[in-house]
């Protein structure tokens, strides 16, 4: 079993700037990839991010490429995602995952991001 719990979220004005943080625990962390993903409200929860366990391998979704680094550090079992550049469709529910890369076995509760005009 694994736990996620993320943080980091909050209220910023466009153009701003927030980092999430997601600590996992439960069993060795630094073999899975993990991920980020997002739900606004009324849409579908959508892919934002992952990163592989060694760091090598990183995707992004379109939108947000450029503007959100992912990282992670395996010693402290956790996975970052720092969000410059900041746009009102940003706001939304994000969320941390653990998994293969293509499913993902674990989820944390969400955190909110809402970005104001």
């Amino acid at each position: 079993q694994v736990q996620l719990v993320e943080s980091g979220g909050g209220l910023v004005q466009a153009g701003g700037s927030l980092r999430l943080s997601c600590a996992a625990s439960g069993r060795t962390f630094s073999s899975r990839s993990m991920g980020w993903f997002r739900q606004a409200p009324g849409k579908e929860r959508e892919f934002v991010a992952r990163i592989t366990w060694s760091g090598e391998n990183i995707v992004y979704a379109d939108s947000v490429k450029g503007r959100f680094i992912i990282s992670r550090d395996n010693a402290k079992n956790t996975v970052s995602l720092q969000m410059n550049s900041l746009k009102p469709e940003d706001t939304a529910v994000y969320y941390c995952a653990e998994g293969t890369g293509s499913f993902w076995s674990y989820w944390g509760q969400g955190t909110q991001v809402t970005v104001s005009s």
